[in-house]
């Protein structure tokens, strides 16, 4: 690699279950980069994954952290500043689940304490993760923190149930913090709202396979799959991108400025 963007930064990369999880990409490829990287998930995810594997190969240690306990968020962020010497400079947020969605429940008939679950995890993780960085002044100024996001935010998509709401309050908590952070501590804040990519979370949402080749349609350059969001975000943690915060910015091909393409009309049409 004859750039190597991220070469002596540190960073926490959350989410990495298999080699399928877009956390997965980016901790490969910012390892790539130059970066030394402290790995973290939840336990029971740790169980269900081969985050192990992932670990020894870039050579990185695992900090495991409930992202909703705040007892395991200080541990998280006390152990990896212990671990690299100082502070960090990155921090990918790659954290999602929905019971409701997981059993089948009907948006117009969710389970209120599963709601509840969907949020905590998928959404108020970030707010609590930020919160914890900027009480210990844990990332570096020109630091770099990245969510990964859904247009489901701001489009309906039946089967994504009530994993939209809480896209759309993490998109919103990016901004709100982002804000805070930028001005106190110089740090910046963005989401990346990516294609439906073949992860083993996305896959469990009902239809996805139909809906991805749907949307491969529906985009000019095609879905981006996970390799290219690790690209985006290795740019994002760069110092490449210092006056980019609290963006929610589209990796999808064009789908999200496309209102039908041409292929799809024909299809259609042929009917």
């Amino acid at each position: 690699m004859s750039a190597k963007l991220l070469e002596g930064k540190t960073g926490i990369i959350s989410g990495a279950l298999n080699d399928k999880s877009i956390a997965w990409r980016v901790a490969e490829l910012a390892h790539e980069h130059g970066a030394r990287i402290v790995l973290t998930n939840a336990p029971i995810a740790m169980r269900m994954g081969e985050i192990n594997g992932l670990a020894e190969k870039i050579n990185a240690p695992i900090i495991p952290a409930d992202a909703t306990n705040q007892q395991d968020l200080d541990n998280l962020f006390t152990g990896a500043m212990e671990h690299f010497g100082g502070k960090i400079d990155f921090v990918l947020h790659s954290i999602g689940m929905s019971p409701n969605v997981r059993k089948g429940k009907h948006y117009t008939d969710i389970n209120y304490e599963w709601y509840k679950q969907t949020l905590d995890v998928s959404a108020v993780s970030l707010h609590k993760m930020l919160a914890t960085a900027y009480k210990k002044d844990a990332i570096n100024e020109w630091g770099s923190v990245v969510a990964l996001s859904y247009i489901a935010a701001q489009r309906i998509f039946p089967d994504y149930g009530d994993m939209a709401d809480a896209k759309s309050l993490l998109e919103s908590i990016a901004r709100s913090f982002g804000y805070h952070y930028a001005t106190k501590k110089k740090v910046r804040i963005n989401t990346i709202s990516q294609s439906p990519t073949v992860t083993t979370a996305g896959s469990g949402v009902k239809g996805f396979d139909g809906f991805i080749n749907y949307s491969e349609e529906m985009s000019p350059l095609g879905n981006a799959d996970a390799l290219a969001c690790a690209n985006y975000c290795v740019a994002l943690f760069s110092d490449l991108t210092r006056y980019v915060t609290m963006q929610n910015l589209f990796h999808d091909g064009g789908f999200s400025n496309t209102g039908v393409t041409q292929s799809v009309v024909e299809k259609f049409a042929s009917e």
